[in-house]
């Protein structure tokens, strides 16, 4: 008798897990305009399984990115504590831009302003912030053009997106390539390098 109700456990933990790994995937993939029932598919679970563990996509969404906002705050939080200020800008820069590459749906959430998407704006505020805060230091240090905004960050973690759309075995190098174009555009122009 004791052991049904530690399968039914194990089952409908083995469907969350499905569950969650077929919306990371999709979302990696596809970004945001994956459904609910494209997620069940995937997942080779029915519709009324999927909605009992995530009864709306917002409840989908928090439970999957959940995982690449740490990832986030750890990269940033690394370039922190860094104490040169040009290393920590550029491995923070590098280490997003990197992540963001593989996790469409991410980072199309995270640049977004829709009220279903309002968990991610606090993380927004303040990774923004932080990064604005690497950027100042680097400009301190003579190590990054004065001119550099907040948006201009926000424009790089944008234009990250779009290596998503590569083949699997081309977006860790597309992503290393314009992670050094970008830094490098960003130098103060005479300490501008060239990369081949």
């Amino acid at each position: 008798m004791t052991k049904m109700p530690q399968k039914l456990r194990t089952d409908a933990q083995d469907n969350r897990d499905r569950i969650v790994t077929a919306a990371r995937d999709l979302f990696a993939e596809h970004g945001l305009k994956v459904s609910m029932r494209d997620v069940a598919r995937r997942a080779y679970v029915g519709p009324a399984t999927l909605y009992r563990r995530f009864p709306t996509k917002q409840d989908l969404l928090e439970e999957i990115f959940s995982e690449e906002m740490h990832a986030c705050r750890s990269i940033v939080e690394r370039g922190y504590a860094d104490p040169d200020p040009s290393r920590g800008f550029t491995t923070s820069m590098t280490g997003l831009i990197m992540l963001n590459a593989h996790h469409r749906g991410f980072v199309e959430a995270f640049l977004a302003s829709t009220p279903h998407l309002d968990f991610l704006a606090e993380h927004r505020k303040d990774l923004l912030a932080q990064l604005a805060t690497l950027a100042d230091r680097a400009k301190a240090a003579g190590s990054v053009r004065q001119d550099l905004t907040s948006a201009d960050l926000t424009l790089l973690l944008l234009a990250s997106r779009g290596i998503s759309s590569l083949s699997a075995d081309k977006v860790d190098h597309a992503a290393r390539r314009l992670s050094a174009l970008a830094l490098d555009a960003l130098r103060p122009t005479s300490r501008a390098k060239t990369y081949s």
